[in-house]
């Protein structure tokens, strides 16, 4: 009875963030404009803008851009301009409150296979939905021969915590968020792909060198468990290491560095509290011996989103820097905003600074550009596309 009713207060809340952004956001300032942050004061230039909650992107070797919205259309950005239509062969999706189509991302050896990967919220039947992973070729004008290559086994009634986001490891092996959807005890049952991070081959079958493969009560494909609602997920390029962020309840947001094999506590701990105000677990624990603490977390939540490293060189100071996007901070409404996350050479966090809070939207992604520069999404309706720039260095 309480998963139940933390689930309609869920999409309660969730649905009431929906039903917002269905209004105008609040309206953007005029582009280009220049905005401060502590190490330079850059410009924000629109790149494109009229989408319909983008929620990711992905830069071709040309120089075009591909850009996912959530309900159903891969969209492209060519020579710097929007093309009114979208691309054919997207797969159908189902579209919810949080699910629709979700991440796109390019195969390691794109330039010579073409092959890009989307991942979706797909329809099992009227009511039932799971995330899968859909693999074809990209001619530049159309998607050619795509098919699942993967559907995980979350099929739920759910419309939340579908997951999705996708990465590539420098081995060549794709990684994918899959969501617990809603329903917590998936997060720690090896035999059911929600709640966890798994790791595939680039067709979507299981590497047999991965922490549960042939191991009794686990899936092949888990690499990770013990994951809620995962929204970002990157390779960190100075460590190699896997780092994926999530959704607390009410507050406990996570970024965590992954590590094979190993749980991460939802819902076991957590540092939030469920939706009614009530502790997750009878004991209100935040942290266990035997669990993988967070490598950083946020109370009150800002409705972490997209995850990236700063890899460019038009922002020297910025180097290796964390970069994640915010949704909103706590329930304060159009208070989204990108993070900017330093760290010690411990690698422990030291500062957090927020930089477009003045934009007043709700940032669905932020990537660092093959050109230097950073490109942040804004989930609204409209949605926009923007670049950040240098203009002077303090």
């Amino acid at each position: 009875m309480r998963s139940f009713l933390a689930l309609v207060l869920t999409v309660c809340i969730i649905g009431g963030v929906a039903a917002q952004d269905l209004r105008p956001s609040p309206p953007m300032p005029s582009f280009p404009h220049e905005h401060e942050t502590s190490d330079y004061t850059i410009r924000i230039v629109e790149v494109a803008s009229g989408f319909e909650n983008p929620w990711s992107l992905a830069f071709l070797p040309n120089g075009d851009l591909l850009v996912t919205e959530r309900p159903g259309r891969l969209r492209i950005i060519r020579d710097g301009q929007l093309d009114p239509r979208p691309i054919p062969g997207v797969p159908a999706v189902h579209i919810t409150i949080l699910g629709g189509l979700l991440d796109v991302l390019l195969h390691p050896d794109f330039e010579r296979n073409q092959v890009i990967y989307l991942s979706y919220a797909k329809a099992m039947d009227e009511r039932y939905s799971t995330t899968a992973i859909a693999r074809g070729r990209f001619d530049g004008r159309s998607l050619l021969g795509l098919e699942d290559i993967f559907v995980a086994n979350t099929r739920s009634a759910s419309p939340t915590n579908f997951g999705g986001r996708m990465v590539f490891d420098n081995d060549g092996y794709l990684y994918m968020t899959v969501g617990e959807r809603q329903e917590q005890d998936r997060a720690q049952d090896g035999m059911d792909h929600g709640g966890k991070v798994l790791r595939l081959r680039d067709d979507g079958t299981a590497p047999e060198d991965n922490p549960f493969f042939g191991q009794p009560g686990f899936l092949p494909e888990i690499y990770t468990l013990g994951h809620r609602s995962p929204q970002g997920l990157a390779l960190n390029p100075e460590s190699g290491l896997l780092w994926e962020n999530e959704h607390g309840p009410l507050g406990g947001d996570e970024i965590n560095i992954l590590k094979p094999g190993r749980n991460y506590g939802w819902p076991l701990v957590s540092y939030g509290t469920d939706y009614d105000g009530t502790q997750i677990t009878d004991t209100g624990l935040t942290h266990r011996d035997d669990l993988e603490a967070p490598h950083m977390y946020w109370v009150p939540s800002i409705a972490i989103s997209g995850l990236s490293f700063y890899t460019g060189d038009v922002f020297p100071e910025w180097q290796g820097n964390a970069l994640v996007g915010s949704m909103m901070q706590g329930r304060i409404r159009w208070s989204g905003h990108v993070q900017r996350l330093t760290f010690n050479e411990a690698g422990h966090s030291i500062n957090r600074e927020p930089i477009l809070a003045h934009l007043r939207q709700r940032i669905r992604d932020v990537r660092s550009g093959p050109d230097g520069f950073i490109y942040v999404l804004t989930d609204q309706n409209p949605g926009y596309l923007l670049r950040l720039e240098p203009v002077a260095a303090h």
